[in-house]
């Protein structure tokens, strides 16, 4: 009995043991499709700082209406395409928006300009030297690029605006919004890793300062 104990021990070691050679080659055996989306969702977090939160809802939210869930008319099409079109300008001019804590520990927020940061929320004024420390810089235009270009790799994701433009694709087409996306997220996400982004405007991650 010990020894059938014993047998049946060995046999479970070794199945684990080939378990785990076949999930080590299946990692080697990725296509570079695969593994260039595995690198793209690793960025996932920085590629989500990109974006502002309440244009990606408010983006998530109406697509499937104003798509028809994906089975749309010729009206459904326009509906989208200017929804597309304002996510994308609010993802544009919210990258230039920043914050800042007033005296009594509340968060203010503006916009950057070539004179220093509009503030817009509320009556608090920063003093002229530091608000010169929140004037727009060349980097700002490439955050701006590539938060658009971010909107437009996940409305390429999104199923319902891909059926709504493309509702009978051709295999070309299938590769192309399938590699498209991946790509801009790729690059994207090398973008914000390059030149990190000090702001922390509208939509985005507050600073604890």
């Amino acid at each position: 009995m010990a020894t059938r104990g014993n047998d049946e021990e060995a046999q479970q070691q070794q199945q684990q043991a080939l378990l785990t050679l076949k999930s080590l080659d299946g990692d080697d055996e990725m296509t570079p499709i695969q593994k260039a989306i595995s690198q793209t969702f690793m960025s996932a977090s920085h590629l989500a700082k990109l974006l502002p939160t309440g244009t990606v809802l408010a983006f998530q939210l109406l697509s499937p209406i104003f798509t028809n869930s994906g089975n749309c008319l010729a009206v459904n099409r326009l509906m989208t395409a200017y929804l597309i079109v304002l996510c994308a300008l609010s993802c544009l001019f919210l990258s230039f928006s920043d914050s800042f804590r007033d005296e009594k520990g509340n968060v203010r927020y503006g916009f950057a300009t070539f004179r220093g940061l509009w503030v817009i929320d509320g009556t608090a004024q920063l003093p002229p030297d530091r608000a010169m420390q929140y004037k727009i810089k060349f980097i700002d235009f490439i955050h701006a690029f590539a938060s658009i270009s971010v909107f437009a790799a996940v409305a390429l994701f999104d199923q319902n605006v891909v059926s709504c433009f493309y509702p009978i694709p051709s295999e070309e087409t299938k590769q192309v919004l399938t590699c498209l996306p991946v790509g801009i997220g790729f690059f994207s996400s090398m973008l914000f890793v390059t030149f990190p982004t000090t702001r922390h405007g509208i939509g985005f991650p507050l600073s604890p300062n």
